[in-house]
């Protein structure tokens, strides 16, 4: 999955945080499938990006960014992508949160330029 930071339009849009704790199941096959799912979720319409980060504890987030709470909801029913949410159950996560919520505001700074790059 690329890193980084997920390029959106100017708000509103929603979020959806999912917040994980890994077990140390198939290390390898969690890392291809999150990878397909990145690359599934891309081409669903509604899709703005995302970003996602793991410590070496197993804890990590991943937020996606959507343009409509009807795209989260074909994104949760796409076929796949459900599947993979159930073997995930099973086999690679001790727990984890859904959140899901509506982007009213927001800015971004960068080092070096004057402007803070406020999008609100």
């Amino acid at each position: 999955m690329s890193g980084g930071f997920a390029r959106l339009p100017a708000p509103p849009y929603y979020a959806v945080v999912f917040s994980s704790q890994r077990n140390a199941a198939d290390p390898e096959e969690y890392a291809a499938t999150a990878e397909r799912m990145f690359a599934l979720a891309q081409r669903q319409p509604g899709y703005l990006g995302v970003e996602s980060v793991r410590g070496a504890d197993g804890f990590g987030i991943t937020v996606s960014y959507w343009e409509s709470e009807a795209a989260i909801a074909a994104w949760r029913a796409q076929a796949e992508h459900a599947e993979i949410r159930r073997h995930g159950r099973r086999h690679w996560y001790t727990h984890y949160e859904l959140r899901v919520g509506r982007i009213e505001r927001a800015s971004a700074y960068e080092a070096g330029r004057d402007d803070p790059g406020s999008r609100d």
